[in-house]
C-alpha cells in the first residue's frame, strides 16, 4: 500500500505529471525540465525527487550534470499501471502538446546556455 500512495502523491501534481509526458521521447536534462517549468531549480528538484522516490522516473549524474528518464521497465507493476495510465490518459491534452511543442524549442538550446541562465 505504501508505493501505491506514494504513486498516487506523486500524479496528484500537475507539475509532476508534465514532466512525466514530457519524458516521454527521451532522456532529460535537469535544467531542460527546468525550463519547460518556469519554475525554480529547487522546485523543479524536489517535484523530481519526488517522482524518483514513486518509481515513476530514473536519474543519473554525468559529471555535474542530472538527467532523468522513463523507466524502460518500471521497478513494480504499480508504477508500470501508473505510467501508462498517464501517457494513454493525456498524451493528446491541450497541455501536453503545448508542452512537447515547447520542448522541441529547448532541445535545440545549449544546454549549458540554459543552466547558466537559470542560476545567475
Amino acid at each position: 500500500m505504501r508505493e501505491f500512495i506514494a504513486i498516487t502523491k506523486a500524479l496528484a501534481d500537475a507539475s509532476r505529471v508534465r514532466v512525466l509526458l514530457a519524458l516521454r521521447p527521451g532522456e532529460l536534462c535537469v535544467c531542460q525540465i527546468t525550463e519547460l517549468l518556469g519554475f525554480a531549480p529547487s522546485t523543479v528538484s524536489k517535484h523530481l525527487s519526488i517522482l524518483e522516490q514513486a518509481g515513476l522516473v530514473l536519474s543519473r549524474k554525468a559529471e555535474r550534470w542530472v538527467y532523468y528518464r522513463l523507466p524502460e521497465k518500471p521497478a513494480s507493476a504499480c508504477a508500470g499501471a501508473a505510467l501508462a495510465w498517464v501517457q494513454q490518459s493525456l498524451e493528446a491534452s491541450p497541455e501536453a502538446v503545448r508542452d512537447a511543442r515547447q520542448m522541441q524549442k529547448i532541445l535545440k538550446l545549449d544546454a549549458k546556455k540554459i543552466s547558466r541562465r537559470q542560476c545567475c
